[in-house]
């Protein structure tokens, strides 16, 4: 047998195949160094990637704005998966444009100098105290956005050049007074009308239908009165949230954590260093760190060659940092320093070359149990509730699963009741929990809808789950003509009494067209005392519609008001006023919006011819 195989592996097919098999997995393995790994790009515009890095902290940085201006409001509504998704998509969009424009600006030639940088950071608010730029301020600014001195001095140079491009756009436009007071006078323009009010609920009165109209009209709006498929579900919901309700932590546990944890306490340990930063060239920075070893001045080398432009005018001085908040090597070499005045050596990091300088030393200082003991018991209850949570969730899918033909069993595991609806459509009926769009998806699977199944546990948010399944199910019906016969009745008769009504007008409104009153008179009718109204008045859209009056003769027409009832109008005569305020308003508004259109109509324009590609959700 074996010289058998030894002669079939000597044989050249066998050789070809081997060959083949061997190749497919070199190439599956080149394959995979190609196309495997993770993406660590947001997005890629052009050939400019952003990173997801960057993403998320614009996302968290937008997120901590919108809580701080929206408070709880906010808090709920990212509760909705939905609306994160749709925020998120947003906030990407947003860094998306902010790359086309600054790819747009270097293509026209725009820069902006490390001079233009330093006059920016040394004027924005958020950085002075007094007027004057502070550099305490500044850092902690900057550890608070999560930005090293150069990110955010990049940040400020991709803004500035973004910056030139739409000032260029908005100077270009302009409106001419003309425009501007043709556009008050439409704004501000007002109309004099009378009006006849015909209710509808009078005409109602006058109606009367036969058996013969409420079967056919039954019949032939059957959709109306046919009571949709309905269902009783019952669901187990699982949160963490009500589990810390009835958790308790006592003040004996909460110092022991505290005694156990004092580091997470305290204040890490902070230090105040200057550096000098040389970008690219290390034969500089070995230069310069020989200089200050010979005794040279560090804040005078740092104003004379430091590349840091938020730092070299303070002599370098950076203020305090700590722990995981500048580059790694740079910290390591910060924090390695011994004694207050020791310089560092060249320390390289992404930014380029740095010498740096120990000015002070903060120990760190623990806090008082008083002061942290409500977070601690906070925290404690938070850790329980949702270890707790875990435990009892794989309890969940697991009962769900091997009793799926009820959720008493599953109730039972958690110690949790369930709960059952009456009948409901699927259609915004029902407990805000089964409109969630992935309960409504479980619902509607074949193992819940069709076998009558429990369903999978299904997420509903963080530590918040929930199990549902259909007890009873009643087919689509049409309802019974004896049931639903007043609201048929009700309804047909509206609709006619508004046809009559809106003949009667019609009428009225051809009669005076012709200068015939006496129609009114004979249905005992009169406008009422004329009113002046604008373009924020309730009949507005009718009254703005309708032609301008003729040799003082008014123009008729017919519209509705916010209660159904139909209203013949009387315009009388137009008005336009020349409102100063407005016209001061307008000279500001017009270029702003019009200079909004310019850069949507460009942002348009750019990505229509930049390919795009999306990575994140």
């Amino acid at each position: 047998m074996m010289d058998r195989l030894r002669e079939g592996a000597n044989s050249i097919a066998i050789k070809v195949i081997l060959g083949l098999i061997i190749l497919s997995f070199v190439f599956a393995g080149i394959g995979s160094y190609l196309v495997g790994g993770n993406n660590n790009a947001a997005a890629k515009v052009g050939d400019t990637t952003i990173s997801r890095a960057k993403f998320e902290q614009a996302y968290q940085n937008e997120r901590n704005r919108m809580q701080s201006q929206m408070g709880d409001y906010f808090s709920n509504l990212l509760g909705d998966p939905s609306y994160v998704a749709s925020f998120r998509k947003s906030v990407l969009d947003r860094m998306i444009n902010d790359q086309l424009i600054e790819q747009h600006a270097k293509d026209l030639g725009l820069r902006v100098s490390d001079k233009q940088v330093r006059q920016q950071l040394l004027q924005i608010p958020a950085f002075q105290k007094d007027g004057q730029f502070d550099k305490s301020l500044y850092q902690a600014a900057l550890q608070r956005s999560h930005f090293t001195p150069d990110t955010f001095a990049e940040y400020l140079r991709q803004d500035l050049l973004r910056n030139q491009l739409m000032q260029a756009i908005q100077s270009s436009e302009f409106t001419l007074p003309s425009e501007v007071k043709q556009q008050a006078g439409l704004i501000g323009q007002t109309r004099a009308i009378r009006t006849i009010t015909l209710d509808t609920a009078d005409f109602a009165k006058k109606v009367s239908l036969t058996d013969k109209e409420i079967q056919q009209y039954y019949q032939e709006h059957s959709q109306a009165f046919t009571r949709p498929e309905q269902e009783k579900i019952s669901y187990l919901e699982l949160s963490a949230k009500e589990l810390k309700a009835n958790i308790s932590i006592s003040d004996k546990a909460a110092q022991q954590y505290y005694d156990d944890h004092k580091a997470q306490y305290s204040t890490p340990e902070q230090r105040s260093v200057s550096h000098i930063l040389i970008k690219g060239d290390e034969k500089k920075a070995q230069a310069i760190l020989k200089e200050l070893n010979n005794g040279a001045k560090f804040a005078t080398i740092a104003k004379k060659e430091s590349q840091d432009v938020g730092s070299a005018k303070q002599g370098g001085e950076l203020g305090w940092i700590e722990r995981k908040t500048m580059d790694p090597k740079f910290e390591d070499a910060a924090f390695a320093l011994k004694k207050v005045g020791d310089i560092s050596g060249v320390v390289k990091s992404s930014f380029g070359y740095h010498i740096i300088k120990l000015d002070a030393v903060k120990a760190p200082k623990a806090k008082p149990f008083s002061d942290v003991k409500a977070k601690i018991i906070a925290d404690l209850k938070d850790q329980k509730a949702v270890d707790q949570f875990y435990k009892l969730q794989d309890k969940l899918e697991k009962v769900a699963f091997e009793s799926p033909d009820s959720l008493d069993a599953s109730a039972k595991a958690i110690g949790a009741k369930y709960k059952t609806t009456g009948f409901i459509g699927m259609n915004g009926q029902g407990p805000e929990l089964l409109q969630n769009q992935d309960v409504q998806k479980a619902l509607d699977s074949s193992d819940v809808k069709d076998q009558g199944l429990n369903s999978k546990v299904i997420q509903l948010g963080p530590e918040d789950v929930a199990v549902v399944r259909i007890e009873q199910t009643r087919p689509e019906k049409l309802l019974p003509l004896a049931d639903v016969k007043s609201k048929v009745v009700k309804t047909l008769t509206t609709m006619k009494a508004e046809d009559k009504a809106n003949t009667l007008a019609d009428t009225i409104i051809t009669a005076l067209d012709k200068g015939d009153k006496s129609v009114l008179k004979a249905n005992g009718l009169s406008f009422s005392k004329q009113q002046t109204v604008d373009r924020n008045s309730d009949m507005a859209r009718t009254v703005f519609a309708m032609t301008k009056p003729k040799d003082g003769k008014a123009s008729y027409d017919r519209g509705q008001d916010s209660d159904g009832n139909t209203v013949v109008i009387a315009l009388d005569s137009i008005a336009t006023k020349s409102n100063a305020k407005l016209i001061t308003q307008l000279k500001q508004q017009m270029p702003r919006l019009m200079v909004k259109q310019d850069v949507q109509g460009l942002l348009s324009v750019l990505r229509a011819n930049t390919d795009i590609e999306y990575y994140v959700k």
